[in-house]
């Protein structure tokens, strides 16, 4: 039998988890997530699994609907930036507004946490966040995980990952089918960059030495670390607005791969949603990074959202009531395509945008 040759006692706190300070974390959790309950929450943290009541919310044949993600390199700007609330608002975000894009609304959240060593204040400020966001989409935060991991991560490293789940009536999931020639396509405004992109943002940084804390070249009125760090928008209350009648036929997310590759996952690929750009203005924020990474348009729109971070498919006789419903509630909605036929073998076509 092996022995500890200096006969020490060695703790799981020696190695660098101290149960004690997770536990006490928790505590202070239970209090912000008492903050997002909803119809169907139930129980407190700490449980082996979070409950919650489908029946409580008014369903009668409801299809569950599941996203998971997480923030990406935005994480490296949060730790520089100290933005720990934003990321979590983007946290909630890359899910929700996914789960929304079936269809669905967002009814509960899970977050994972994990660090190389817990540094309760920054991982308070993360869970307020994921707390803002789960009210913005109207989601409960049921539970999570917190996970301290001493040489897997550096010492002020962590990662988070989140879970949503949502339901819909099953009579009113989306359906790419239902999109047809002569749809209208509504653009949703993002903040930003949102949370995709972030490690050709970094390189973009590093190469032309670049200090995040001065104030923009394009707006003196802010820094470019505040522009940077802006959280995705959470489209929840946008897409209640706009499907108060059912009409909207799909959507889609523009997350990762931009308005190259996330449109053609919100309809058939005998159809081709052409871009009209005539009259939409690049933010200067995209226009900013195009010039520094020296990139061509396709490029930008392929890796970036360029200021559309939401769109919404209708019939063309629902686009304009639809689009008076969503900015009444505060959003950016506006006319920005339509489907016609794929002609070209290409799903996506920008019409005043040369590429």
């Amino acid at each position: 039998m092996l022995k500890n040759k200096n006969k020490s006692q060695i703790t799981y706190k020696d190695s660098g988890v101290d149960i004690n300070k997770g536990n006490k974390l928790i505590l202070d959790i239970s209090k912000i997530t008492e903050t997002t309950s909803n119809k169907g929450s139930m129980g407190n943290l700490g449980g082996f699994g979070g409950l919650f009541d489908l029946k409580k919310c008014g369903f009668n044949d409801p299809i569950l609907v599941s996203s998971t993600d997480g923030v990406g390199t935005k994480l490296k700007l949060a730790v520089k930036t100290k933005s720990y609330f934003n990321v979590g608002i983007d946290l909630v975000a890359m899910c929700a507004n996914d789960v929304l894009a079936q269809g669905a609304k967002p009814l509960f959240f899970m977050d994972y946490y994990a660090t190389g060593k817990l540094n309760k204040s920054v991982a308070i400020e993360v869970i307020k966040g994921i707390a803002e966001g789960c009210k913005q989409s109207g989601c409960a935060l049921i539970g999570g995980e917190t996970a301290e991991m001493p040489g897997h991560y550096k010492q002020n490293d962590f990662d988070i990952a989140g879970f949503c789940v949502g339901a819909v009536e099953r009579e009113n999931l989306l359906n790419k089918n239902s999109v047809v020639k002569g749809d209208c396509v509504i653009g949703l405004s993002s903040s930003g960059i949102h949370s995709n992109g972030f490690s050709l943002v970094r390189r973009i940084l590093e190469l032309n030495s670049i200090d995040i804390f001065e104030k923009c070249e394009f707006d003196k009125n802010i820094s470019l670390a505040e522009t940077l760090m802006k959280p995705t928008i959470l489209y929840t209350k946008a897409f209640l607005a706009a499907n108060k009648n059912f009409k909207i036929k799909s959507i889609s997310h523009i997350t990762g791969g931009g308005l190259i590759d996330n449109p053609p996952r919100a309809f058939n690929e005998n159809l081709t949603l052409k871009f009209d750009m005539n009259n939409f203005k690049l933010p200067p924020l995209f226009k900013w990074l195009k010039d520094r990474a020296n990139i061509s348009l396709f490029e930008l729109t392929k890796t970036f959202n360029c200021g559309i971070g939401f769109l919404i498919f209708v019939d063309k006789n629902d686009a304009q009531e639809i689009i008076s419903d969503i900015n009444k509630i505060g959003y950016n909605a506006f006319l920005i395509g339509s489907m016609v036929e794929n002609n070209n073998e290409k799903n996506v076509v920008f019409d005043g945008w040369n590429f």
